[in-house]
């Protein structure tokens, strides 16, 4: 599978929130959740100076472009370029460029990728969260959204949840 990028789209102006929203409801509906992983408006704070009151508010660090962390493909980009509000990726002609280190640093964004050892058929303890204490193997691992699938009895039935790196260690 390809590595994930931080692509940036060009919208309405005003329609960063709902291009935002819409993206997401797509991914949930199309289940691309392992190639779309996360959208998002960079926001700031501004004090702003109305009639002598002084109020911190958020405004948009680029009014009419949107993030989005997503592998890319042509999946993946017909459904961005598709959304209601996209008028189309940054980069030359249709070809998407991708944002680089130094260029997403200043937006406070950073790649937190945790490194790990798992492998498939591994045993491993929930260390956090709901399934905390329970002891599974791994039948699944996604680079891309930092996160293990393990089977654990429930109800007598095995059931695949999906956890963190952070929420399990190796046995």
């Amino acid at each position: 599978m390809s590595e994930a990028n931080w692509y940036v789209v060009h919208t309405y102006s005003g329609y960063e929130n709902k291009v935002k929203v819409d993206i997401e409801k797509t991914i949930e509906n199309r289940n691309l959740h392992d190639q779309i992983l996360e959208v998002t408006v960079p926001m700031q704070d501004v004090v702003e100076v109305k009639n002598g009151m002084r109020k911190q508010v958020q405004k948009k660090m680029f009014p009419g472009y949107v993030l989005i962390n997503m592998v890319m493909n042509d999946d993946t980009w017909y459904v961005v370029r598709n959304t209601r509000g996209v008028t189309g990726f940054v980069g030359p002609g249709s070809k998407p460029v991708p944002l680089t280190e130094e260029e997403m640093r200043p937006l406070g964004i950073q790649s937190n990728e945790v490194l790990v050892d798992f492998e498939l058929g591994d045993a491993v303890t929930v260390i956090s969260g709901a399934w905390e204490g329970t002891v599974g193997n791994i039948k699944g691992i996604n680079q891309g959204k930092q996160s293990v699938t393990i089977n654990v009895d429930m109800f007598g039935r095995e059931t695949p949840v999906e956890l963190n790196f952070t929420e399990v260690k190796k046995m």
